[in-house]
This record gives C-alpha cells, structure tokens and sequence, in this order.
C-alpha cells in the first residue's frame, strides 16, 4: 500500500518510539509492535456483554482491544459516568424503581425532543442504585441474562479498571472517553469538558492513556486549549452536521474540512460507509495527515453491508471477518467495534501493516 509521505513519516516516528518503549497510544494508529490496526473495545464488548460496565470493559481487553470507549454525561453533582446517553430507560432498570418515578420528563436534547430518565437529575449515589441492562435487548437477547448485575460506571472508575487491566495483561490500555451532547450540557450548567481535564490531571493521564473523541469540534479545541497534549478524534457523522457549528459533516470531510481538522485534532472517526469506494476520504485524510478509525463495527446480519450477510435472520451473525479484512486492505488505522474480539482475530489473520 502506498502512503502519503506526511503520515508515513507520522507512523515511522511513532514505530521509533515503539521500539523505544514509549510510544503515544493515540500517535502510529498501530497495535503493538506494529500488529496492525488499533480495535477499540465500542462502550466495553457490548456485543457480549451489556455496554459500558465493568465486565464489558474486561471482555474487551482480555479479547485483544487495545483502547475502551466510555461515554461521557454528567450528574446532578457533576460528576462524569459513563452512559450512552443521559437518558438511562434503556441501559439501567430505572423504570422499575419507583422511588424514582416523578423523574420521568421530556427534555429538548440537542434540538430533540427526548422523554424518559437523565442522568443530571440524579445524584452520583441515587445512580448508583441502579443497575445496568442490556440496551438492545431484541438483537442480543444472550446480554440479557447479565441485566442487573453491575452498576453504572463513572470515569474514573474506568480509568482505574484501565490501570489495573494494563498490568493484569502487560499492555497499555488507553481510555478512549467521548463528551456527549456538550453543547447541551454547557447549556444546563453541567460542562464537560472542566472535569474531563481535571480528572486527566489528576490521574497524569499521558498521550498513551487518553485519547479524547467529540463529534463537536468546540469541545474538542476545549481540550486541546488546556495543554493536556492528548490525541483528538474529530467524530464524523452521515448526515447532518454537529450540533451547533455551522458546518456539515459532509463539508467536514472535504479535502479543505480534513485540513482545518488537522489543526486541532489527531484522527478522524467516520462512519465506515464513508471509507467505501469510490469516496476517496480515507486517502484524503491520510493526505491531510489524519490517521482514520471507522465506526462501528457490529457482527449482526442489519448492521453488515448486504454483499456479508449470511441467511434472512437479521440477528444472526454475518461474515464479520470479510468486512474487517476489506477495511483494513484499504488502510484504516482503527476500527470501533462491539465484538473486539473478532476484529483481534481477524486483524492476527490479516497480517502486519507495511510501512511504506
């Protein structure tokens, strides 16, 4: 594979520090040792297990993820946890405490309008009365059985079960924490971006630990205005563009928006629709000197490119492995997945990256 000379002389230096020892988890896009592309564990393994708790965290790891993804909302008292959204009916048994009834609302999020539980109307010891469930319960049904079992999560706690699975396995995990609805947060009084850098500070989290994610670039530059010297990972989404910036997606992946994120920011993390040919935004990005990690990567018949489907049953499992093998032919530097531990064992299959 032929690659443009600025990134290559990005991965060159960053396979230098390797060797040395001490490379940036967020700098060469490589596993260890040159392995390939970096599989970020998508909210834990929440393939396998229900998102963002303890247990998926450590399936990731001990199935070969080198980053875990947290998502970031904050409570009432302003500490960060980890979530997919604020709104929690769908990934904790809230609904079924009625000390907690008179808490169902309907709030405006981001210009929509969302109805059910929010993280920022409990206290961090009311959340940690609940337990976490299964968000997609009709497509993995097997998650079900560990509904209940584990509380919700704060950062820090990720950031310790990080540190502790680092040594468990002899490897550096970075956290790869992603601030949700920002904009809307800073609205509510609640900004994410202050406690985010304070707890980096607090733990020293280094370039190797912590690669921060937003598709809102403001809250990104937030980040990269305290000096924390993290890698950034502008998200990318569809359609649309981030709430609040007068700018689309779609103008964001021009050669001219892959530029001005370069200014600010490490990586893009686009939809992996965008990385299939004949759109050209991965050599476009690598030509603006942006490594590229592509979401999300699911082994569910409805969430693979019809060309990988096997049978009718949109639940079953698909051809995972050739959509991994198709996207690392083309180059991606990382993929975001539920299932890290098939993209671990389709990455050893396909082989070390090449540079140069």
């Amino acid at each position: 594979m032929v690659q443009h000379p600025r990134r290559r002389s990005i991965l060159l230096a960053a396979a230098a520090v390797t060797a040395a020892g001490a490379a940036p988890a967020g700098a060469s896009g490589q596993h260890g040792g040159g392995r390939g592309p970096l599989v970020i564990g998508h909210r834990g393994a929440a393939g396998w297990r229900p998102e963002h708790t303890a247990s998926a965290y450590t399936f990731a790891v001990r199935a070969g993820a080198d980053w875990i993804e947290p998502d970031l909302v904050p409570t009432k008292d302003h500490v960060l946890v980890v979530r997919h959204e604020n709104e929690i009916s769908g990934t904790t048994d809230v609904s079924r405490h009625p000390e907690f009834a008179g808490r169902r609302t309907t709030k405006t999020v981001d210009g929509r309008a969302v109805t059910g539980w929010f993280t920022e109307d409990f206290t961090l010891a009311e959340l940690k009365t609940l337990r976490a469930v299964e968000r997609l319960p009709l497509v993995r049904n097997r998650n079900t059985v560990f509904d209940g079992r584990e509380p919700v999560m704060t950062f820090q706690e990720v950031v310790d079960l990080a540190r502790a699975l680092s040594k468990e396995h002899g490897r550096r995990i970075a956290v790869f924490p992603e601030t949700k609805h920002p904009a809307y947060f800073r609205s509510a009084g609640l900004p994410l971006e202050p406690e985010l850098i304070r707890i980096v500070r607090r733990n020293r989290l280094t370039a190797r630990d912590c690669v921060v994610q937003s598709f809102e670039p403001s809250s990104l530059r937030e980040v990269a205005a305290a000096g924390l010297g993290l890698p950034l990972w502008q998200a990318l989404g569809t359609s649309g563009g981030p709430y609040g910036h007068p700018v689309t997606y779609a103008d964001m992946m021009t050669p001219a928006g892959l530029r001005e994120i370069a200014s600010y920011a490490r990586w893009i993390g686009p939809d992996k629709s965008s990385l299939v040919p004949p759109l050209t935004l991965l050599a476009d990005a690598h030509e603006a000197g942006l490594l590229v990690g592509a979401y999300t990567f699911r082994a569910e018949n409805q969430y693979l490119p019809a060309p990988y489907r096997r049978g009718t049953v949109p639940n079953d499992f698909g051809d995972a492995f050739a959509e991994y093998a198709f996207h690392f032919g083309q180059g991606v530097d990382a993929v975001v997945t539920d299932f890290p531990d098939l993209a671990a064992t389709a990455r050893d299959g396909f082989g070390p990256r090449t540079i140069g």
